[in-house]
């Protein structure tokens, strides 16, 4: 029997629309379960007022999820830090050794949880101040993408990284890229950023 991981997007009212769909998008692209799960309602309303509909809310199922992904933006990131529920159940995934990512401002969450102790980590500029408050030995890092494969945490920079963010995801998780990196024209992306610098 072929293992294929189950993953879960936590949106917040407030959140950047692009980071929680890329992840979504390119995941489900790779035929990997994921769900789509709202703080506190299966409507969120989006940064930008884009409306986003969910499969369920928070709950206990959190738990059963090889890995847990939040999207950024300010409020988004803010609403997902102060929920009790959310952090109770975040903390709990840690302590079973379990995926958690976070990407732009949602590492303040993470940081909140203590999830970023003595974890390597980035996040959007700017937003380090308050990890570094929360999680003062943490070890922030201006990459694109940050993985902390002793504490399984997966962070990452802004919109623009969402599809890096994707993508290390599902290689964490033991999924081949290759192919989808190629059709999704990921690779001609990278290359020609590269040689216009």
């Amino acid at each position: 029997m072929i293992f294929m991981p189950k993953v879960a997007v936590v949106f917040a009212n407030g959140c950047e629309e692009i980071e929680g769909l890329s992840v979504v998008d390119v995941l489900r692209r790779l035929n990997i379960e994921t769900d789509m799960v709202g703080l506190t309602s299966k409507t969120i309303t989006g940064a930008h007022n884009i409306l986003i509909t969910c499969e369920k809310i928070v709950d206990n199922s959190l738990l059963d999820y090889d890995l847990v992904a939040f999207p950024g933006g300010s409020k988004g990131a803010e609403n997902l830090r102060d929920s009790q529920e959310l952090k109770d159940l975040m903390i709990k995934r840690h302590e079973e050794h379990k995926w958690n990512a976070a990407m732009c401002a949602a590492p303040i969450a993470l940081a909140r949880y203590g999830l970023l102790k003595d974890t390597d980590y980035t996040c959007y500029p700017g937003f380090d101040e308050q990890t570094k408050a929360e999680a003062p030995t943490g070890r922030f890092y201006k990459n694109i993408t940050v993985t902390d494969k002793t504490q399984k945490v997966i962070t990452s920079r802004g919109p623009t990284t969402a599809w890096a963010y994707a993508y290390e995801i599902a290689e964490q998780l033991g999924v081949d890229t290759t192919q989808l990196k190629k059709d999704m024209l990921y690779n001609y992306l990278s290359e020609n950023i590269a040689q216009s610098l």
